[in-house]
């Protein structure tokens, strides 16, 4: 980074005070922006500018009314402020090093270690890449019902195991689809195909989301758009937004996530076909957006759009495969999460708890991500054991499924329970998380 560019270091004085040091441990970001302000000049405007938040949300936290959790949030604090890593309980910080200083380690003679050969039945990805320029390939209609037929496959082990095993099975057949598109084919069967690819392109993107890599998860999900654009498929671009406007409520980017779900209601209502399910869940994910803002009256009014347009469901729907996982029980959980979100911790516990105890089995993620839901809304209304004792239960789904977005909100739990630390309770919940989720970067402090 130039010089010009670098972000200003805060005082030493103010790093090695008594008052900055605790409030970096527990992350009490209104007292540390509070003494960013006072004892480093750095005014709340700069303040959002450097750790990439709107102002009314440092003002939020600046007054109390808000708490930052999100590790996401909590990194972009470290280096926009140039808070060193352990003060926040995260990994070294790269910025911590001075490049001069960086060592580049030098390989110490040793005997040469034998080559692992790759299988050599298998040809290299080249030789696939060659052959497949020269083939052409005739497709059906039921060649397209194959790739639907996997493509659900992919989203019902996604529920089950998380999708970081399946990335590179997903991302293969993506592009190979989109290899497909270059011949020219009737237009029933190449529009069936930029069908497809946005469904793997969406995918894609959500294993990235739900891995918190989130550059990577916008990426494909703007693949998704153009491909379903191409096609003018508007049910799926509001589909494609919708998922993008929840990322943005994860990197505590509010007014995004409101514009996005706003767009995905104008394409979807745009569309002809689209069905009552389909606005439902639209109609839901705005919820999630007010709550982020803190808008009581429109995250109200959101939720009872949910339900009337839920309402007004048939079974002769010519709903799209991709919204069939919007049932009854997860309209329900949904809106005990957007109370939940919005701090109505009593409206929302009876709520989650009803879903939980409709969900499937095979569905971990969505069983230990529920869970976690119905943890925070008890431990809100100061129902210690209880919260414990379901955010224990928890843990066994989230250790079954590969999901970092999972793992860090029972590690965030965690940290809400900093002033309950030495309750038996909370100590047994932290013994359970250290067995199944052991600590990554830092997260999970002592």
């Amino acid at each position: 980074m130039p010089d010009a560019d670098r972000p200003q270091e805060l005082p030493a004085r103010l790093l090695t005070d008594p008052e900055m040091i605790n409030a970096c441990r527990v992350r009490d970001f209104g007292r540390v922006f509070r003494l960013v302000k006072t004892r480093a000049g750095i005014y709340p405007s700069m303040i959002a500018r450097r750790c990439e938040l709107t102002p009314s949300r440092v003002g939020e936290v600046i007054a109390g009314r808000r708490q930052l959790l999100h590790m996401d949030v909590v990194e972009r604090i470290a280096d926009g402020l140039r808070i060193p890593g352990h003060m926040l309980g995260l990994a070294r910080r790269p910025w911590e090093t001075p490049q001069a200083l960086v060592v580049i380690e030098r390989e110490a003679p040793h005997a040469p270690v034998p080559e692992q050969q790759a299988p050599t039945s298998l040809p290299g990805p080249d030789v696939d890449s060659i052959l497949a320029l020269t083939t052409r390939t005739n497709l059906s209609t039921a060649t397209l019902a194959a790739f639907r037929c996997s493509i659900e496959d992919y989203w019902r082990r996604d529920d089950q195991h998380g999708g970081e095993a399946l990335r590179p099975a997903v991302v293969g057949q993506l592009r190979y689809v989109v290899g497909l598109l270059k011949e020219n084919r009737p237009p029933a069967i190449q529009n069936g195909l930029y069908g497809i690819a946005a469904e793997l392109a969406r995918l894609t993107g959500w294993t990235y989301f739900d891995a918190r890599q989130y550059n990577q998860a916008r990426a494909y999900f703007t693949e998704a758009l153009q491909l379903a654009k191409a096609v003018d498929d508007r049910q799926f671009m509001a589909n494609v937004l919708a998922c993008m406007s929840l990322q943005a409520t994860y990197q505590d980017k509010p007014a995004d996530s409101l514009a996005l779900v706003t767009a995905a209601q104008d394409q979807a209502r745009s569309a002809s076909d689209t069905t009552p399910r389909v606005l439902s869940m639209l109609s839901m994910r705005e919820a999630f957006a007010h709550a982020t803002l803190g808008s009581q009256t429109s995250t109200h009014r959101a939720i009872t759009e949910a339900h009337r347009q839920f309402e007004q469901i048939q079974v002769s729907d010519p709903d799209p495969s991709w919204v069939a996982y919007f049932d009854e029980p997860k309209l329900i959980v949904d809106t005990g999460i957007a109370h939940g979100r919005l701090g109505e911790s009593a409206r929302a516990e009876p709520l989650i708890a009803d879903a939980l105890r409709r969900e499937a089995h095979t569905n971990q993620r969505g069983r230990a991500f529920h869970a976690f839901w119905l943890a925070r809304t008890q431990l809100d209304q100061g129902k210690l054991d209880q919260a414990c004792h379901t955010a224990t239960q928890a843990l066994e789904p989230a250790s079954a499924v590969a999901s970092e977005r999972v793992s860090g909100h029972l590690r965030e739990f965690y940290e809400q329970l900093a002033p309950h630390r030495q309750e038996p309770v909370a100590l047994a919940f932290e013994a359970r998380l250290r067995e199944l989720l052991p600590p990554v970067s830092g997260s999970l402090r002592p």
